[in-house]
């Protein structure tokens, strides 16, 4: 599906009436890799025309989120709202053509219309009564809106990158509007405008909009113009099988990232939504590049699975730098360390992410790392410092505070060495002792968390449970 004629240019062209969501996300990144695959362009055109629900929130929102993922538009960003009287000049252009025609249809006819389709169980279609009436038979005082000519016999063939060939009979299509009555476009003629002006060669979008391309084929057909290659993907749905809710995980794309998720982990799992390279599962960007293609889109629905994105997830956290995953943690916990709060950070790191899958998980993982004495212990955490588990602790302490070298490989062989002279396995000596030092049952291993709390501080927090110092 590529036009060996062209350089490939794709766009996505969110509307702003709201924020950026997971499926529009996987829009934007399917049409970047399209673009990167064909060493084309990819495109970033906000949808702003209605604008009254349109809001600078939502736009910077859109814009916020797709930097955080990597897809960075190769022009500035086209708004379409600039491009209005562009889109009235084509309007006109059609009129003059005979493409085109005013309608002065009251209120009260489009009402009757509507009444009778449902009457009749049908659609509501325009029944074209001022195609071809004469300007003279205009009420007075009526603003007209102007409509498209639609072609009203044979049929309209779309060969869709992803749907294959789709027909749709013309009858099945009325008249649209594509001026308004106060002179603003309407959305289906500023896309086709739009398109054609931006230069774009392959529009790929949800499979909602696929009654959308036979409109919008008819109009560049009646302009002069070639139509992009089309290709409609399929919708994403629940793990349930039901549209996408918020329950499901359809929530804006910055709620993701608030999550703790990583922009790359997210982008392998979005291209994993619908699209397949055989058993692969983790998937490079540079790999997804070069292996794109539309054949590779499945036709039915995708499956949100919000466990199998933690998983993906994961994988990632144990692959990124550590440098970066202690800032990104300490972001997430709001507030700022000093130098020996980040290099317990940088040296507990990883231990930490080889059980976290989230940077939120991190942060909370890596908060006993900050925690102020006398520390606050869980439930767990409290039902282990039983008064048995206290004394052990307490006869522990003298052999720690004479340890020489503060490692995490020495201080394994003294442990293992404490817990055989107390006849002990090394759990049982190891769970009061996290739970003496994190103030939880879950942590790093405790060799690597007493190396990175050090001896000082590690001392002082057993000594707060054991009454030593």
């Amino acid at each position: 599906m590529t036009r060996s004629t062209q350089k490939v240019v794709t766009r996505f062209a969110p509307s702003p009436t709201g924020f950026l969501h997971i499926g529009g996300a996987r829009t934007a990144l399917f049409n970047w890799l399209f673009a990167r695959h064909h060493g084309g362009e990819f495109l970033l055109r906000i949808e702003d025309t209605d604008r009254k629900r349109s809001t600078p929130e939502a736009i910077d929102a859109i814009l916020d989120g797709l930097d955080w993922l990597g897809l960075t538009p190769d022009r500035e960003v086209f708004f379409q709202s600039r491009a209005a009287a562009r889109h009235v000049e084509i309007a006109r252009q059609l009129l003059d053509e005979g493409k085109a025609y005013r309608c002065y249809c009251s209120p009260e006819e489009l009402a009757a219309m509507r009444a009778q389709a449902r009457q009749q169980g049908r659609p509501m279609r325009y029944d074209g009564r001022w195609r071809e009436r004469a300007a003279a038979d205009a009420p007075p005082g009526v603003a007209p809106v102007i409509r498209f000519k639609a072609p009203q016999s044979g049929e309209t063939i779309i060969k869709d990158g992803v749907q294959g060939e789709v027909r749709l009979a013309n009858e099945q299509l009325d008249d649209m509007i594509i001026l308004r009555a106060d002179g603003t476009p309407t959305y289906m003629l500023s896309v086709v405008v739009d398109d054609h002006d931006m230069g774009v060669t392959h529009v790929i979008r949800g499979d909602d909009h696929l009654t959308n391309a036979f409109r919008q084929t008819q109009l560049f057909h009646a302009l002069g113009w070639q139509p992009p290659a089309w290709a409609h993907i399929p919708l994403i749905h629940g793990p349930d099988g039901a549209k996408l809710s918020k329950r499901h995980g359809a929530l804006a794309l910055g709620a993701y990232r608030d999550m703790g998720f990583l922009p790359e982990a997210l982008r392998n799992y979005l291209l994993r939504l619908g699209w397949g390279h055989g058993d692969d599962e983790i998937i490079s960007t540079e790999q997804a590049i070069a292996w794109f293609s539309l054949e590779a889109v499945g036709r039915a629905p995708a499956r949100f699975d919000f466990a199998k994105l933690e998983s993906l997830n994961g994988h990632y956290l144990r692959q990124a730098d550590d440098q970066r995953l202690c800032a990104l943690v300490a972001e997430a916990m709001d507030q700022p360390l000093d130098e020996t709060a980040r290099k317990r950070l940088r040296a507990a790191m990883p231990g930490l992410k080889e059980r976290a899958k989230t940077i939120t998980e991190l942060a909370t993982s890596a908060s006993f790392l900050f925690a102020r004495r006398p520390l606050d212990l869980d439930e767990r955490a409290k039902n282990l410092l039983n008064d048995a588990a206290r004394e052990l602790l307490g006869r522990l302490y003298p052999v720690l505070a004479a340890v020489p070298e503060w490692t995490a490989d020495g201080l394994e062989g003294v442990l293992r060495g404490f817990a055989e002279a107390e006849q002990l396995k090394l759990g049982k000596l190891a769970q009061p002792l996290r739970a003496a030092l994190t103030g939880s049952t879950k942590s790093p291993g405790i060799f690597d968390v007493l190396a990175v709390l050090g001896k000082q501080e590690s001392l002082a927090r057993i000594g707060d449970q054991t009454n030593e110092r």
